[in-house]
Protein backbone atom coordinates (compact mmCIF):
# COMPACT_ATOMS: atom_id res chain seq x y z
CA UNK A 1 0.00 0.00 0.00
CA UNK A 2 1.47 3.26 -1.04
CA UNK A 3 0.77 6.06 0.96
CA UNK A 4 1.22 10.26 -0.17
CA UNK A 5 0.69 12.57 2.29
CA UNK A 6 -1.25 16.27 0.82
CA UNK A 7 -0.91 19.49 2.80
CA UNK A 8 -2.12 19.47 6.13
CA UNK A 9 -4.20 16.77 6.84
CA UNK A 10 -4.76 15.04 3.61
CA UNK A 11 -3.79 11.36 2.95
CA UNK A 12 -3.64 9.52 -0.43
CA UNK A 13 -3.45 5.52 -0.27
CA UNK A 14 -3.03 3.53 -2.98
CA UNK A 15 -3.46 -0.56 -3.73
CA UNK A 16 -3.10 -1.51 -7.29
CA UNK A 17 -5.20 1.16 -9.04
CA UNK A 18 -7.52 2.13 -6.28
CA UNK A 19 -7.35 5.03 -4.40
CA UNK A 20 -8.21 6.02 -1.08
CA UNK A 21 -8.66 9.34 0.19
CA UNK A 22 -9.02 11.21 3.69
CA UNK A 23 -9.78 14.69 4.45
CA UNK A 24 -9.06 16.85 1.40
CA UNK A 25 -9.97 20.01 2.95
CA UNK A 26 -9.20 23.80 2.32
CA UNK A 27 -5.56 23.75 3.07
CA UNK A 28 -5.04 20.93 0.43
CA UNK A 29 -4.41 21.82 -3.42
CA UNK A 30 -7.32 20.84 -5.14
CA UNK A 31 -7.87 17.02 -6.33
CA UNK A 32 -9.19 17.30 -9.18
CA UNK A 33 -6.85 15.17 -11.34
CA UNK A 34 -7.27 11.99 -9.60
CA UNK A 35 -8.60 8.60 -10.97
CA UNK A 36 -10.06 5.79 -9.87
CA UNK A 37 -10.76 6.84 -6.30
CA UNK A 38 -12.79 4.08 -4.50
CA UNK A 39 -13.94 5.92 -0.92
CA UNK A 40 -13.04 9.26 0.35
CA UNK A 41 -13.08 9.64 3.97
CA UNK A 42 -13.96 12.91 6.27
CA UNK A 43 -12.98 12.35 9.74
CA UNK A 44 -15.34 15.34 10.76
CA UNK A 45 -17.34 18.45 9.23
CA UNK A 46 -14.44 21.37 9.74
CA UNK A 47 -13.35 23.17 6.69
CA UNK A 48 -9.37 22.40 7.11
CA UNK A 49 -10.62 18.59 6.58
CA UNK A 50 -13.04 18.64 4.00
CA UNK A 51 -14.30 21.67 1.42
CA UNK A 52 -17.54 20.92 -0.71
CA UNK A 53 -15.35 21.75 -3.99
CA UNK A 54 -12.80 19.42 -3.39
CA UNK A 55 -15.40 16.49 -3.13
CA UNK A 56 -17.36 17.64 -5.95
CA UNK A 57 -13.74 17.55 -7.73
CA UNK A 58 -13.77 13.98 -7.12
CA UNK A 59 -16.95 13.11 -7.88
CA UNK A 60 -16.82 14.26 -11.37
CA UNK A 61 -14.09 12.30 -12.13
CA UNK A 62 -15.10 9.41 -10.16
CA UNK A 63 -18.60 8.95 -10.11
CA UNK A 64 -19.16 5.74 -8.48
CA UNK A 65 -17.15 7.54 -4.91
CA UNK A 66 -18.18 6.52 -1.79
CA UNK A 67 -17.99 9.22 0.52
CA UNK A 68 -17.51 8.18 4.47
CA UNK A 69 -18.28 10.21 7.29
CA UNK A 70 -19.55 10.74 10.75
CA UNK A 71 -23.40 12.04 11.27
CA UNK A 72 -22.20 15.70 11.57
CA UNK A 73 -20.21 15.35 8.05
CA UNK A 74 -23.18 14.05 6.38
CA UNK A 75 -25.30 17.16 7.94
CA UNK A 76 -22.79 19.69 6.70
CA UNK A 77 -22.36 18.41 3.04
CA UNK A 78 -26.12 19.22 1.61
CA UNK A 79 -26.46 17.81 -1.38
CA UNK A 80 -22.95 15.57 -1.21
CA UNK A 81 -24.35 12.23 -0.24
CA UNK A 82 -21.99 10.60 2.74
CA UNK A 83 -22.58 7.24 4.35
CA UNK A 84 -22.48 7.89 7.63
CA UNK A 85 -20.11 5.49 9.63
CA UNK A 86 -19.77 5.27 13.19
CA UNK A 87 -17.21 4.11 16.36
CA UNK A 88 -16.71 0.23 15.78
CA UNK A 89 -18.19 -0.42 11.85
CA UNK A 90 -16.03 -2.04 9.63
CA UNK A 91 -16.32 -1.40 5.87
CA UNK A 92 -15.13 -2.52 2.63
CA UNK A 93 -14.18 -0.26 -0.26
CA UNK A 94 -12.38 -1.92 -2.95
CA UNK A 95 -8.93 -2.86 -2.14
CA UNK A 96 -9.43 -1.03 1.25
CA UNK A 97 -10.63 -2.51 4.99
CA UNK A 98 -11.54 1.00 6.99
CA UNK A 99 -12.29 0.41 10.50
CA UNK A 100 -13.37 3.13 12.15
CA UNK A 101 -12.73 4.45 15.77
CA UNK A 102 -13.67 7.10 18.10
CA UNK A 103 -17.22 9.45 18.35
CA UNK A 104 -16.28 13.47 19.04
CA UNK A 105 -13.77 15.58 19.01
CA UNK A 106 -11.33 16.81 20.87
CA UNK A 107 -12.45 20.15 22.86
CA UNK A 108 -11.28 23.46 21.75
CA UNK A 109 -12.87 25.27 23.71
CA UNK A 110 -15.78 24.93 26.43
CA UNK A 111 -17.66 28.11 24.38
CA UNK A 112 -17.22 25.62 21.06
CA UNK A 113 -19.67 23.04 20.18
CA UNK A 114 -17.64 19.44 20.15
CA UNK A 115 -18.88 17.57 17.08
CA UNK A 116 -18.46 13.92 15.48
CA UNK A 117 -15.44 12.66 14.52
CA UNK A 118 -14.00 9.40 14.00
CA UNK A 119 -10.40 7.86 13.33
CA UNK A 120 -10.22 5.43 10.17
CA UNK A 121 -7.44 2.69 10.14
CA UNK A 122 -6.92 1.76 6.99
CA UNK A 123 -6.06 -2.13 6.09
CA UNK A 124 -4.44 -2.91 9.63
CA UNK A 125 -1.71 -0.47 8.62
CA UNK A 126 -2.32 3.10 8.94
CA UNK A 127 -4.44 4.78 11.28
CA UNK A 128 -5.51 8.49 11.46
CA UNK A 129 -7.74 10.07 14.19
CA UNK A 130 -8.71 12.78 12.74
CA UNK A 131 -8.83 16.11 15.09
CA UNK A 132 -9.12 13.81 18.38
CA UNK A 133 -6.28 11.74 20.25
CA UNK A 134 -8.17 8.44 19.78
CA UNK A 135 -6.29 5.95 21.22
CA UNK A 136 -7.53 2.32 18.92
CA UNK A 137 -7.69 -1.10 21.27
CA UNK A 138 -5.65 -2.87 18.04
CA UNK A 139 -1.99 -2.56 17.14
CA UNK A 140 -0.79 0.51 15.19
CA UNK A 141 1.97 -0.21 12.81
CA UNK A 142 2.19 3.50 11.23
CA UNK A 143 0.59 6.74 12.80
CA UNK A 144 -0.26 9.98 11.46
CA UNK A 145 0.06 12.10 14.59
CA UNK A 146 -1.08 15.79 14.62
CA UNK A 147 1.54 18.09 15.96
CA UNK A 148 -0.52 20.97 16.12
CA UNK A 149 -3.97 22.37 16.48
CA UNK A 150 -5.79 25.10 18.38
CA UNK A 151 -7.11 22.25 20.32
CA UNK A 152 -3.61 21.23 21.03
CA UNK A 153 -0.86 21.06 22.87
CA UNK A 154 2.68 19.63 22.27
CA UNK A 155 2.53 17.87 25.71
CA UNK A 156 -0.74 16.30 24.40
CA UNK A 157 0.67 14.97 21.17
CA UNK A 158 3.54 13.49 22.51
CA UNK A 159 1.57 11.30 25.52
CA UNK A 160 -1.01 10.95 22.43
CA UNK A 161 1.82 9.13 20.57
CA UNK A 162 3.51 7.29 23.55
CA UNK A 163 0.07 5.64 24.34
CA UNK A 164 -0.52 4.58 20.90
CA UNK A 165 2.89 3.03 20.43
CA UNK A 166 3.21 3.18 16.74
CA UNK A 167 6.29 1.01 14.54
CA UNK A 168 6.20 4.61 13.02
CA UNK A 169 4.49 7.59 12.93
CA UNK A 170 4.82 10.91 10.81
CA UNK A 171 2.91 14.22 11.51
CA UNK A 172 -0.28 15.72 9.73
CA UNK A 173 -2.52 18.78 10.81
CA UNK A 174 0.89 21.21 10.72
CA UNK A 175 -0.45 23.68 8.48
CA UNK A 176 -0.75 25.32 11.50
CA UNK A 177 2.19 26.25 12.51
CA UNK A 178 5.33 28.29 11.63
CA UNK A 179 8.89 26.28 10.37
CA UNK A 180 9.65 26.55 13.91
CA UNK A 181 6.99 25.14 15.42
CA UNK A 182 7.05 22.35 12.78
CA UNK A 183 10.59 21.59 13.89
CA UNK A 184 9.83 21.86 17.29
CA UNK A 185 7.30 19.20 17.36
CA UNK A 186 8.60 17.20 15.09
CA UNK A 187 11.74 16.95 17.87
CA UNK A 188 9.24 16.35 20.67
CA UNK A 189 6.92 13.42 18.42
CA UNK A 190 10.12 11.92 17.55
CA UNK A 191 11.42 11.40 21.28
CA UNK A 192 7.25 9.74 21.54
CA UNK A 193 7.76 7.43 19.08
CA UNK A 194 10.72 6.19 20.32
CA UNK A 195 9.28 5.13 23.86
CA UNK A 196 7.70 2.67 22.37
CA UNK A 197 10.33 1.35 20.10
CA UNK A 198 8.81 3.24 16.58
CA UNK A 199 10.66 5.62 14.62
CA UNK A 200 9.72 8.75 13.12
CA UNK A 201 9.63 10.47 9.89
CA UNK A 202 8.62 13.47 7.99
CA UNK A 203 6.60 13.64 4.81
CA UNK A 204 6.53 17.03 2.69
CA UNK A 205 3.29 17.54 0.44
CA UNK A 206 3.63 15.60 -2.11
CA UNK A 207 6.37 12.90 -0.68
CA UNK A 208 4.99 9.13 -1.10
CA UNK A 209 5.94 5.99 1.12
CA UNK A 210 5.27 2.39 0.66
CA UNK A 211 3.43 0.98 3.75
Amino acid sequence: MKLTKFEHACLILEVADERLIIDPGVFTMPLGDFGEVVAVVVTHEHGDHWTAEQLQRIIERNPDVVIYGPAGVAAAAGEVPVTVVKDGDVIEAGAFTLKFFGEKHAVIHESIPVIDNVGVLVNDELFYGGDALVVPPVEVSTLAAPVGAPWLKIGDAMDYVVAVKPKRAFPVHEMVLSAAGKGMGNDRLTWAAEQGGGSYFVLEPGESLDL
